[in-house]
């Protein structure tokens, strides 16, 4: 079911709550021997929303939810303080979480076990349970959060470039958007990355002689290079 909650995320105050650089937490990765990948299953449905809200999750007051939903303006950071709380101990020392996304790194393989073993220990202990289908064990490498992670490092994930080189020339403001997005997305990656994408983000700031038809002339000298 799905609910339109634009008013009630209006009324909500907002939650101030960090949640962790994407980059950082992957750079963290680099030369562990062994990575666990895990997902939570039904990610913000496990967390129990107070009694007296429970009035708020609803349409037309014959039914209301009792855990707490997608498109909630505050779910993500409430469930980001939630898993910071519950694994302080590991973290920064053989595990980074962003959300729902679990990731125990061993620097060295003989130790993996162990971690793996710790990690499952707060999970039954706060009932938190995790999708199998979204899990890998004691691998060397693969994709987390947009980025494929390996031993000595990261990498691009392949299907973000082959996206910008198979996208035909931006016929639209919103089709340049979503370029100079997956242009940011994989800026890292880019030699010369800003260089490349300046007469896109030109376009979008409406300068003077850079308009449609130049970004595209640009995109296609640019995606083989």
């Amino acid at each position: 079911m799905c609910i339109d909650f634009r008013d009630l995320n209006k009324a909500c105050p907002k939650y101030y709550y960090s949640l962790p650089r994407i980059d950082q937490l992957v750079d963290s990765t680099s030369e562990c021997e062994l990575l666990s990948m895990m997902d939570a299953s039904q990610g913000y449905h496990q967390i129990m929303l107070a009694p007296k809200d429970h009035k708020s999750i609803t349409s037309d007051g014959t039914f209301c939810y009792v855990a707490m939903l997608f498109g909630l303006k505050n779910a993500g950071a409430t469930y980001q303080r939630l898993v910071d709380k519950i694994f302080r101990p590991q973290l920064d020392r053989n595990m980074k979480v962003y959300v729902d996304d679990m990731l125990i790194k061993s620097k060295e393989a003989h130790h993996h076990v162990d971690d793996l073993n710790e990690t499952f220990a707060v999970l039954r202990k706060y009932q938190l349970k995790l999708n199998p289908g979204k899990c890998a064990f004691g691998i060397s490498g693969g994709r987390f959060l947009g980025f494929m992670v390996i031993q000595r490092g990261i990498e691009a994930n392949p299907d973000k470039f082959k996206a910008i080189i198979d996208m035909g020339p931006p016929a639209s403001i919103n089709e340049v958007q979503q370029l100079t997005g997956r242009i940011a997305a994989l800026s890292r990656f880019i030699l010369k990355s800003a260089k490349k994408g300046l007469p896109f983000f030109k376009t979008l700031r409406k300068v003077k002689n850079y308009g449609l038809r130049n970004a595209s002339k640009h995109l296609k000298t640019s995606k083989h290079t």
